[in-house]
């Protein structure tokens, strides 16, 4: 091996090492979509969704105005999150948009959708709105919202109130039945512990069976 050749493998060994004991620089943090709606008197009075592009790791936070904050992690599945960053695009991630219809309607709550990337993040505000691409976003976000409240809804039935979990079946069962919820699969747990568990009344569990069956036949 030639003196330079020498050189050059040292040097090459030598970077590598260099390299290797250099502490790891995290790439940079993926788009993130906010969904937010404020209205007052109503229930909720605050909802919040919060989608990261790269990972089904999202939050949301439902309640009154008057309640502590804190969010609450949730799943989104890749076909959902796809639909919903497509659309984002669709709408030019919100940069300079103005979705309002500027007429005189009732109030029906300050929605604000708001994208952010590395370096860069627009939203848009809005009442009412006629955009066909940013109404889907709307419904699925607001779909998003009401499948985690009735998920909650079961959960605590099932722990505190076994009698009333017939009853948040049959509102799973009706929002189901309108389209309403854009993951129903996510109830799929909850189904077969109440079917399968004799402390719950019988048409319940008749019900989460049902529920479920026709759940996986659907997705």
């Amino acid at each position: 091996m030639s003196f330079l050749l020498r050189r050059v493998v040292i040097f090459s060994l030598a970077l590598s090492m260099w390299a290797a004991a250099m502490p790891a620089v995290a790439a940079p943090a993926g788009s993130v979509f906010t969904y937010r709606r404020v209205f007052k008197s109503s229930v909720p009075e605050f909802i919040e969704i919060k989608i990261p592009e790269s990972s089904g790791n999202a939050s949301y936070e439902i309640r009154q105005l008057d309640e502590d904050a804190g969010s609450t992690p949730f799943e989104v599945g890749v076909g959902l999150r796809a639909k919903i960053f497509d659309l984002a695009g669709q709408l030019k991630h919100f940069k300079g948009l103005d979705l309002d219809v500027h007429r005189k309607i009732a109030n029906l709550g300050e929605k604000t959708f708001r994208w952010e990337a590395p370096g860069e993040s627009y939203e848009v505000k809005f009442n009412y709105t006629l955009n066909t691409q940013a109404t889907h976003l709307l419904q699925i976000c607001e779909g998003l919202a009401r499948q985690q409240e009735l998920l909650d809804l079961l959960k605590r039935r099932m722990k505190y109130d076994r009698l009333g979990v017939n009853d948040a079946l049959l509102q799973f069962e009706s929002d189901m039945s309108k389209g309403v919820l854009p993951e129903p699969q996510r109830a799929l747990p909850l189904l077969d512990q109440i079917a399968g568990d004799s402390r719950f009344v019988e048409i319940a569990r008749q019900r989460a069976r049902a529920l479920a069956e026709r759940v996986r036949h659907t997705v």
